[in-house]
């Protein structure tokens, strides 16, 4: 049995997306268990929705992929992060090409085309959408900083911790992830500049693992 951590809140323009990933699953890992995960927290914590996904998991070495609620990944990528992430400490990322499809290209896909054959933006640097990882290695490196509330910089947080703390950069293997469209969220305001004073600070600590320790310890309680 596998268990897929999707972090997931209802919303009108989301659901198409989240359908298309369970469908996926169904397809391509019948054997998978699609765990939904949601905060009791007013405004969507994506942080706090992984972290608490990983905290369900008793084996602390059991893999686990937590895959945001508009991602497909590619199948034989995903079974090899899979069986590279019980013995390496590391966190895995299933691919190195991260394609957002935007409308037209979802629209192709919702229309029955392959994935490959849609319309894309390559992301470059992308650091999101699907992980897999155990919570032993998801804890050695502080999980995810619940401090960064609503959208953005989150993941990007999450890269310099485990690299500064790890030793190394999320290890990838070679392949695609699909980043299926939806309504883009607001990335501006008060809560917005504090995540990115919150991303300064990730910056900052970059460069010690001492510091960086000790700014992740908060978000790990």
């Amino acid at each position: 049995m596998l268990t897929v951590l999707v972090p997931w809140r209802p919303q009108p323009t989301r659901v198409p997306a989240f359908a298309a990933v369970k469908a996926w699953y169904a397809h391509n890992l019948p054997e998978a268990v699609i765990r939904v995960v949601d905060s009791d927290d007013e405004i969507f914590n994506l942080s706090r929705c992984r972290n608490l996904g990983v905290a369900s998991i008793e084996d602390p070495s059991e893999v686990v992929v937590i895959n945001d609620a508009d991602t497909l990944p590619q199948k034989d990528a995903l079974i090899e992060a899979i069986a590279a992430a019980s013995g390496s400490g590391l966190v895995h990322l299933p691919y190195d090409e991260y394609h957002w499809l935007g409308s037209t290209g979802t629209a192709q896909y919702a229309g029955g085309a392959e994935l490959d054959d849609c319309d894309f933006e390559l992301v470059r640097g992308a650091c999101s959408g699907v992980y897999v990882t155990t919570p032993e290695t998801w804890w050695a490196h502080g999980g995810q900083d619940e401090r960064f509330r609503g959208w953005g910089f989150e993941d990007a947080a999450w890269y310099l911790a485990h690299e500064t703390l790890l030793g190394e950069t999320p290890r990838r293997h070679h392949g695609r992830v699909y980043a299926l469209h939806h309504k883009a969220e607001v990335r501006e305001g008060p809560q917005y500049d504090a995540n990115a004073a919150l991303m300064e600070r990730y910056r900052d600590a970059a460069t010690s693992p001492e510091a960086m320790r000790a700014l992740v310890r908060p978000a790990a309680g």
